[in-house]
């Protein structure tokens, strides 16, 4: 199995290396294995995984929340229908963020529209 350390696991997802060890603290990274030296090696399925906190925690799902799908994750299959509820829940929860998000964008391109008349306005006196 390939392993990366938490450098390159920070480069190749963009984040602080202080990011994934808070992660790992709050138990959203489990059986991350070390080296002799005690630095964090993350296999493939960490990364995996890592890929899956990252997308839960964009699209705002709590970090308790977070937890409590990887420790699901952790059980086993027996799991798979509370995970798919969960899933489903935050789908939800995620579409009704972005119809708010889209609808108070509508009010930002109102005053974007209004300031562009008045500073052209400005320009033609």
């Amino acid at each position: 199995m390939k392993y990366c350390s938490i450098s390159e696991a920070s480069a190749k997802f963009n984040i602080p290396e202080s990011t994934l060890r808070y992660y790992e603290k709050k138990g959203l990274l489990p059986l991350i294995e070390r080296d002799e030296a005690g630095r964090r090696l993350f296999s493939e399925d960490q990364i995996a995984l890592l890929e899956i906190v990252l997308c839960l925690k964009h699209t705002h799902m709590p970090i308790s929340d977070i937890q409590q799908y990887i420790d699901w994750v952790v059980e086993g299959d027996n799991t798979i229908e509370s995970r798919l509820e969960m899933m489903k829940n935050h789908k939800q929860a995620v579409l009704a963020e972005i119809s708010l998000i889209t609808e108070s964008l509508k009010g930002i391109d109102v005053k974007i529209t209004r300031y562009t008349k008045r500073t052209q306005g400005r320009k033609e006196e």
